[in-house]
Order: C-alpha cells, then sequence, then structure tokens
C-alpha cells in the first residue's frame, strides 16, 4: 500500500513534465490530434528550433545572470542576519523574524506599480540589474528565515570556544559556523534560485526588450498572432526545467537536512 500511494503521488506530480517532454517528441501534425496520443514517431525538431533562436539564448543567459546573483545576495545578507540572531543573541529576535515572515507574505502584485515607477525614475528599467534587486529584496526574507532556523541547531558553545581561542565574530563565522551550515545555505539557495529562475511577475512588468527578458517572459511571448507553437513551447520548457531538477536531485540529502533543521528538538 505504501508503495502504491508513493507511486500515485509520482505519477500525479511528474505527470506534467512527462506530458511536456511527449509533446516536445512529438511531430507538428501530432500536437493538436484529439484525441492526445503519444507520438507515432520522435522528433527533434522543436529541440532544434528554440536552440535555433538566438534569442531564446539570450534569455537563459540573463535567467542564469539573474538567478546565481540574486542567490548569492540573499543568501551572503540572510547568513549575516542569520547568525547575528541566532549566535549574537540579540534582543527582539522572535519580534524581527515575525516582522520578516510577515514581509515574505505581502502579496507582490500589489508593490509592482510603485516599484516600476521607481526603476523607471531611476533609469533601472529593462535592466538585469533591477531584476536582481527585487528578487533579492524579495527572496531575502525566507532565506533568513529558513538559515536562522538551521543555525539555531548548530550548538553556541562552538561560537563561544572559538571566540575564547582568539576568533573575531567573523572569524567564527568563516571558521566554525559556516562548514556547518552548508545543508542549510544549499537548502535556501535551491529555494531561492528555483523562485529567481521561475518569477514572471516582475520579469514581465520590469523588461521590455530581449536585453533584460527572462525565461518565463521569453515563453509566455512564444505565442504568435494566428498560430501557438505548442512543441517549441514544450521544449523551451523542459529545458529550463532540468537544471532546476537536476540541482534537486544532486543535493537531493542535504537540502532535506536544511529544510527539516529544528523540526525534533533533541
Amino acid at each position: 500500500m505504501r508503495f502504491a500511494l508513493l507511486a500515485l503521488v509520482l505519477a500525479w506530480c511528474a505527470a506534467p513534465f512527462l506530458w511536456q517532454v511527449v509533446t516536445s517528441l512529438k511531430p507538428a501534425a501530432e500536437l493538436v490530434s484529439l484525441p492526445p496520443v503519444l507520438p507515432t514517431r520522435l522528433t527533434a525538431g522543436h529541440y532544434a528550433a528554440v536552440f535555433g533562436d538566438p534569442a531564446f539564448l539570450r534569455v537563459i543567459a540573463n535567467s542564469a545572470v539573474v538567478a546565481a546573483l540574486s542567490t548569492v545576495l540573499s543568501l551572503a545578507a540572510g547568513l549575516l542576519a542569520a547568525y547575528a540572531l541566532s549566535m549574537l543573541r540579540l534582543r527582539g529576535r522572535r519580534v524581527i523574524l515575525v516582522v520578516v515572515l510577515g514581509i515574505s507574505m505581502f502579496p507582490p502584485i500589489a508593490t509592482v506599480s510603485p516599484l516600476f515607477l521607481v526603476l523607471s525614475a531611476l533609469g533601472l528599467r529593462d535592466t538585469l540589474f533591477a531584476l536582481v534587486v527585487v528578487y533579492t529584496a524579495f527572496s531575502l526574507p525566507l532565506a533568513l528565515w529558513l538559515l536562522a532556523n538551521f543555525l539555531d541547531t548548530i550548538p553556541r558553545e562552538l561560537y563561544v570556544a572559538a571566540r575564547v581561542d582568539g576568533c573575531s565574530n567573523f572569524g567564527a563565522l568563516r571558521r566554525v559556523i559556516l562548514p556547518l551550515a552548508a545543508p542549510g545555505l544549499l537548502a535556501a539557495g535551491l529555494l531561492v534560485f528555483i523562485f529567481s529562475w521561475n518569477e514572471f511577475l516582475f520579469a514581465l512588468s520590469f523588461t521590455a526588450t530581449e536585453a533584460a527578458r527572462t525565461i518565463p517572459v521569453g515563453i509566455a511571448l512564444f505565442a504568435g498572432l494566428h498560430e501557438i507553437p505548442y512543441g517549441e513551447i514544450a521544449a523551451a520548457s523542459v529545458v529550463v526545467t532540468m537544471p532546476v531538477v537536476v540541482l534537486a536531485f544532486a543535493f537531493q540529502r542535504r537540502i532535506i537536512d536544511g529544510l527539516t533543521a529544528g523540526a525534533v528538538k533533541g
């Protein structure tokens, strides 16, 4: 029964992605056949069309840059803040975490208009820098919350011992806390990367050309006036999903450790 339930859950979660894979390999003539069936033959033409388009390669590069920079900045700022809250025992720690959690629940749609006006006034609209700043601001509360909870599981006596041995606050962080925080950093980093890689609303609102356009917006603009290229859309969706899938499988054990840290106290 357990394996049957796991197989059912797996099929439910993986079915949309697997159907995209099947669609991306179908010949153009079979894409709109009803009822939808498995392809009679496989074709790589849709992938060739996607990778043959310089605009698509540009949006992949843009997304990679934006997601990587947003992840690095969120982890750097989140780790420093979480270190101060967990190891330095700042006053009002609970209040700070509650405020951070409340900020993370604020609907992004409510901030689009003011952010658009601010970025336009600063001359940052349609730039990668604008997306990096916005994504970092919205993903930082999540990174801080996860890292603070993870650092709480590290014995504070290690920090105290490092300070007694002559380490500064930054020295204790770099030499003692940072190596032990690797699972939490990986978990938070992957979640921030996925958010930045998949985000659509801000990318659509703050970009106007291919110079700063990211993958979700690029795929959304595939559709033409009289024809929807289902095969190319499916192929592009599979291509941009694979990096996240590979990262999740490669670091799944560390991610689970980071997400479940603090769930059980001994």
